[in-house]
């Protein structure tokens, strides 16, 4: 039995982004767990925003054709979603359109179509991010992503990471990682 694919970022360009911070966590339990894990920063991959005409004329950017490949090399995904005025960020949303786009020869919404992911936010609000949890909860389920039960939302995130990077409550620490390593006992169940 081969190793899962796990294709993990947040969906935020900050350098000093809560969620950066967050999916490293996850991304640690999943490879505790044996699963082989892909961390990318969106910000390595700029795009323009989504425009039908755009692609008409132009095609599909160097950066969504490399990010997409990336998706389908994947089976699983860990997002880590910042929240903007209690929705999905600009730039997820733009990502995850991009990358739906079809080519030639390629099913519809091949990238996301029986992918598994986990979902989890930070933000220095009381919330933690769930409102735009919920966003992202939907979009990729209507786009053919089983979206795991379990997800975990960083509240006061201004004040939740230690200096190394980890949470400074235990529970907290223990449940991400959590996220990491369910996503990967998922897909090794699938196969």
């Amino acid at each position: 039995m081969s190793r899962p694919k796990i294709l993990a970022f947040a969906g935020s360009a900050r350098r000093d982004s809560f969620n950066k911070k967050l999916i490293q966590i996850a991304v640690k339990g999943a490879q505790e767990a044996g699963a082989e894990v892909t961390l990318l920063d969106l910000a390595d991959f700029p795009m323009p925003l989504y425009d039908g005409d755009l692609e008409a004329e132009h095609g599909i950017p160097e950066n969504v054709k490399t990010l997409k490949e990336l998706f389908l090399a994947h089976q699983g995904l860990l997002l880590s979603c910042p929240e903007y005025n209690s929705s999905i960020t600009p730039l997820l949303k733009n990502t995850i359109d991009w990358v739906s786009r079809p080519v030639e020869g390629e099913g519809r919404l091949a990238a996301y179509q029986g992918k598994v992911c986990a979902l989890m936010s930070a933000s220095p609000g009381a919330l933690g991010g769930l409102r735009g949890l919920v966003h992202v909860r939907a979009i990729l389920q209507n786009i053919g992503v089983i979206v795991l039960p379990k997800q975990m939302a960083i509240s006061q995130a201004n004040n939740a990471f230690a200096d190394d990077g980890s949470l400074k409550d235990s529970q907290q620490q223990e449940t991400t990682e959590g996220l990491g390593k369910s996503l990967c006992g998922f897909l090794e169940k699938l196969q």
